[in-house]
């Protein structure tokens, strides 16, 4: 019984390792964050229905997509040293079965998405879409621009979250997702400079490996000042004020200075911190929203 026990502990374990939590709890916290902050903003009264759904709506829509593509990259995660211990390449968990996982995942995903609303399910199954299809299937390992496509799936739980509660200034929900789909390409493409030796043993073309040194840091650097500029963006809405703006403006020159700091001087190293720095300061501005939404 204790062995029972044990084993079935470990494949739990295997399963959720397969979603990528670090992945999707992020987009889940964006998606709540933004529905939180419409909540506030406009005074909605909103049901325990209505929250139940959303949650559980992107937590799993997110764990699919990140459960499907782990299906589709089953073959190079194999090759990669930083993907090799993943739970399907290490066999821990069969092809078949992550596929079947992660398919009831989707469908639990766009069942909740339907009954939040049609906008909702139609933003849920195109960013399902996008990502599995678009980004890992296709673009992944034929394009260097594969993020930028697939960037649209990671701002897609943003804007589910705030028209789950109002469609009110619905411009500010656009810029929460907008804020995330400009975050992605510095995320991805600092870590991929971080770990090129990897992505070019698997011939995956992500910017880093396909062209030089050089023009890697300077683009990332030209992405991450576009996501600080964009974040400045929603203040013009007069709908938050100045707690949203000082963090936005405060974090914001932080990743400048961290990716001027690569620009200057490229490094695995460096260029780890801006992998690493890249997430606390998303969740920063959508705790701002938050923050500035409940003074309002």
């Amino acid at each position: 019984m204790v062995l029972e026990m044990k084993t079935f502990g470990n494949q739990v374990k295997n399963y959720y390792e397969l979603t990528k939590p670090k992945i999707w709890y992020l987009l889940v916290f964006t998606a709540i964050g933004a529905a939180v902050s419409a909540s506030w903003l406009f005074d909605v009264q909103v049901s325990w229905m209505t929250w139940a759904l959303l949650f559980f709506a992107i937590a799993a829509g997110s764990a699919a997509a990140d459960t499907l593509t782990g299906y589709n990259d089953r073959d190079i995660d194999a090759i990669m040293e930083r993907t090799k211990g993943r739970p399907i390449p290490s066999g821990r968990i069969s092809p078949r079965n992550a596929l079947i996982f992660g398919l009831i995942l989707a469908g639990i995903s766009l069942v909740c998405s339907w009954f939040i609303n049609i906008w909702a399910f139609g933003l849920m199954a195109f960013g399902l879409f996008d990502n599995i299809i678009v980004y890992s299937k296709w673009l992944k390992r034929t394009s260097q621009s594969n993020i930028i496509w697939g960037g649209f799936s990671g701002g897609a739980p943003a804007l589910i979250g705030y028209i789950a509660i109002t469609f009110q200034h619905v411009e500010i929900g656009i810029a929460m997702a907008g804020l995330v789909f400009f975050w992605i390409p510095t995320h991805i493409w600092s870590l991929a400079l971080h770990v090129k030796e990897d992505y070019k043993k698997a011939n995956v073309p992500m910017l880093p490996v396909v062209s030089s040194e050089s023009k890697s840091v300077r683009i990332i650097a030209l992405t991450t000042l576009m996501m600080v500029v964009f974040s400045i963006l929603p203040f013009f809405f007069n709908q938050f004020g100045l707690i949203y703006l000082l963090t936005a403006t405060v974090f914001g020159i932080v990743m400048i200075f961290l990716s001027v700091w690569l620009l200057l001087k490229p490094s695995e190293k460096t260029s780890w911190l801006v992998f690493k720095f890249s997430s606390p300061y998303l969740a920063a501005l959508f705790i701002a929203f938050m923050v500035d939404a409940f003074f309002h």
